[in-house]
């Protein structure tokens, strides 16, 4: 039987530890688990914390927690994921997958055609939001580490920001991406809207050094390239990249 992962925003380290929140309502309320269960806990550190359940409540949760190890489900590759903003749960559907997918960082953007529109209350409760979707997803996938999630920027703002190894942008009528002499550090992913990006947007950036890049002949949504789109790039320079290649800083 699969042991459940949990995560804390609590400092964790071997001994008794006294957890309430969301952790403690997972546990007790959700899983329904009982003194002397194992869980696995884990806060964002990259280490996962095996423990037993000394005591399960609905708002306290009390372990023992015990030596921490590195489950090494982190990519070697960072992957930062420009997401123009969609309407619905498309958005989270994005950041789930793209959490389990191993991305290190997540970019909302606002582009011209982009159809969420956020005041400040709404962009707090989205972003509390995100970042759930992204705990629950690492929850489940195992990984030890949660990407961080910025606050929604302007597409022009973060292009100027972007220092990448290698800028993508999704493009039908771009080029496959192949392999490179030398394995990049760092990838930067950036996915327009429903509507695509326009000329403009496209211009701006390739004079980023964004290069354009086809993932076949048909045109994917804009929450299913992201998947597509990683999953390539950790295939070639990440979770699969072969030892053999050099590293490109």
């Amino acid at each position: 039987m699969r042991i459940p992962r949990i995560h804390t925003p609590e400092a964790l380290a071997p001994g008794e530890h006294t957890l309430a929140g969301n952790a403690a309502h997972h546990a007790g309320t959700v899983l329904r688990m009982n003194a002397g269960d194992r869980v696995v806990l884990f806060n964002g550190d990259g280490l996962d914390y095996p423990a037993e359940i000394l005591e399960a409540g609905r708002k306290r949760l009390t372990v023992h927690v015990e030596s921490p190890h590195d489950p090494g489900t982190e990519s070697p590759l960072a992957i930062t994921l420009g997401q123009v903003m969609s309407r619905g749960d498309r958005m989270d559907y994005a950041i789930q997958k793209a959490t389990e997918m191993g991305v290190t960082a997540i970019q909302p953007l606002d582009s011209a055609r982009c159809e969420v529109r956020l005041n400040p209350e709404r962009e707090r409760k989205r972003l509390k939001n995100w970042q759930q979707v992204a705990i629950s997803a690492a929850e489940q996938c195992g990984r030890a580490r949660i990407p961080t999630i910025h606050s929604p920027m302007k597409l022009a703002d973060w292009l100027t920001h972007c220092d990448d190894a290698v800028r993508l942008v999704l493009h039908h009528e771009g080029q496959p991406v192949r392999g490179q002499d030398t394995t990049p550090t760092s990838v930067a992913l950036l996915i327009g809207p429903e509507g695509g990006l326009d000329d403009s947007e496209f211009d701006a950036a390739a004079e980023a050094g964004f290069a354009p890049l086809a993932l076949g002949p048909r045109v994917l949504r804009t929450e299913t390239a992201p998947v597509a789109a990683i999953g390539l790039c950790q295939w070639l320079w990440g979770d699969f990249q072969s030892s053999g290649k050099e590293t490109a800083e």
